[in-house]
């Protein structure tokens, strides 16, 4: 199981031991194996999201959506994480890196700041930057930015799948337009949701 949660993956943050000793399935010993389990749980999540409106700028429902998206392969799953990352904030800004973002974007929307585009553009990359959880952050950043667009009265981003026959430079695309966008140049990164 070891080599199976400490090989190379660029789509996901390195998880600790203790991290990686919370898979629930027993049966998963390869990475697509794991790789199945959690899409599995994240298009449940996805269709219980979308079931009803949902209030998106909460951290209790943050917390929930990263729960349901991945409750099922993880026991930290919906848990803030305990133990420093080579990115995002440090443990003790997380829980208040998310309500000031929630209070942020409440503001723009109440304001008209941004449009919804760019209003669900920059929470998506926030909640990134913040990395709350221990593994999945880009996953539940891209639902709830979603969600968000979807309270606004807007569709989902399509987040980069015209490009369906190279899911690599989709991703080189997706990381990209995160990096520019932490220098502030967001342009990218408005152009890649809708791609």
């Amino acid at each position: 199981m070891n080599d199976l949660l400490t090989e190379d993956d660029d789509a996901s943050t390195p998880l600790t031991e203790e991290e990686r000793g919370d898979l629930i399935p027993s049966y998963i010993t390869l990475r697509p194996e794991l790789n199945e389990a959690e899409q599995r749980n994240i298009l449940e999540a996805d269709e219980w999201a979308f079931s009803r409106e949902r209030n998106v700028l909460s951290e209790h429902f943050l917390k929930a959506l990263h729960k349901r998206m991945f409750g099922k392969v993880w026991q930290w799953a919906g848990s803030i994480r305990q133990s420093e990352r080579n990115i995002g904030v440090e443990i003790y800004r997380i829980s208040p890196g998310l309500r000031q973002l929630i209070d942020d974007c409440q503001f723009w929307i109440d304001h008209a700041t941004y449009g919804p585009d760019e209003i669900a553009a920059r929470f998506s990359h926030s909640l990134v930057q913040i990395h709350p959880f221990p593994n999945g952050n880009g996953r539940h950043s891209r639902i709830a930015a979603d969600l968000l667009l979807v309270s606004l009265g807007r569709e989902r981003f399509s987040w980069g799948r015209k490009n369906l026959l190279d899911i690599s430079q989709t991703r080189k695309q997706y990381n990209d337009a995160l990096h520019a966008a932490d220098r502030h140049d967001y342009a990218q990164l408005f152009e890649f949701v809708r791609s």
